[in-house]
């Protein structure tokens, strides 16, 4: 009987699944035949055993798929614990608006969000301040990085450290430098699945996960993104706004939505200075957005 190793599914392309070891060794395996009989579909992320059938080419034979936390269905993969959303200080110039929709994506995914804000180096005076004090409310962990400088990194780290978390991250706001930062054997990782594959460099068309350190994972997938918000509902957008939760109680409507009513106690949190006045605004854009969307 051979021997069986444990290891983490971090990339599957056309029926290979590329499983880490832990020993800094990746295996090109197939799944065995009955998994496809059962309807078991091995995922990036997944926890699996497999035994190895050629140990100086690296292959072998996923044998079980072991019991997962979660799934995600779009995009596919399994075991993610959190999300880290980056976008830049500067260049590009962050949209809020977009990020507090992917905040939402997230949370209606039941993954917490961690917000990071790479780029500091490039900020202007003021800059992160005014960032923070509009997040500041909504309970997620924040964090301001340089990917250039490595300022910021070690917070980065320990808010990552024991989790697999999944990037989110628009192109141009320095998330492949975040990863090479962070995982010293991506460049590694990357060019063994290459190597197998007889391909330069890929592009992120699969999802592929990154060793950090023991028990952490970075998650790099293109299919994570959330510019509609297309499965949310307006009047349930404001259950997304955590700052709200301490005074909608308050509002003289029980379905007050915090933007037209009178007496609303969200809208005077927001002139008292409570509630960031930028980030409510960000929230009745979004919310009159799918308000509008759905009359069509």
């Amino acid at each position: 009987m051979p021997e069986l190793f444990k290891g983490k599914i971090i990339r599957g392309v056309g029926g290979f699944y590329y499983v880490y070891r832990g020993d800094g060794r990746i295996f090109e395996c197939r799944a065995r035949g009955l998994f496809r009989k059962d309807g078991v579909k091995p995922l990036p992320g997944d926890d699996v055993t497999f035994f190895v059938t050629d140990e100086t080419d690296s292959e072998g034979s996923i044998t079980q798929v072991l019991p997962r936390k979660n799934r995600l269905i779009r995009p596919e993969i399994a075991n993610a614990d959190q999300t880290l959303v980056i976008f830049a200080v500067h260049s590009p110039e962050p949209n809020l608006v977009l990020l507090d929709k992917l905040l939402i994506e997230v949370e209606s995914r039941k993954l917490d969000p961690v917000i990071c804000f790479n780029k500091a180096d490039l900020a202007r005076e003021g800059e992160l301040d005014r960032l923070r004090d509009i997040y500041r409310g909504t309970g997620f962990p924040l964090c301001f990085v340089s990917g250039a400088t490595g300022a910021g990194t070690g917070e980065l780290k320990r808010l990552l450290a024991g989790k697999t978390t999944v990037l989110m991250g628009n192109s141009g706001v320095g998330k492949s430098t975040l990863i090479n930062l962070l995982c010293p054997l991506a460049a590694m990782e990357t060019g063994a699945i290459s190597e197998k594959l007889g391909r330069g460099r890929h592009t992120t068309r699969h999802t592929e996960l990154f060793y950090v350190s023991e028990g952490t994972y970075l998650m790099d997938t293109p299919g994570f993104s959330a510019m509609d918000v297309t499965e949310i509902e307006a009047p349930d957008v404001r259950y997304y706004y955590g700052e709200f939760n301490g005074y909608y109680h308050d509002c003289r409507f029980n379905d007050c939505t915090h933007t037209e009513e009178r007496d609303c106690a969200v809208k005077q949190a927001v002139r008292d200075g409570k509630i960031s006045r930028e980030r409510y605004l960000q929230y009745r854009e979004i919310y009159t957005e799918i308000k509008n969307r759905k009359k069509y």
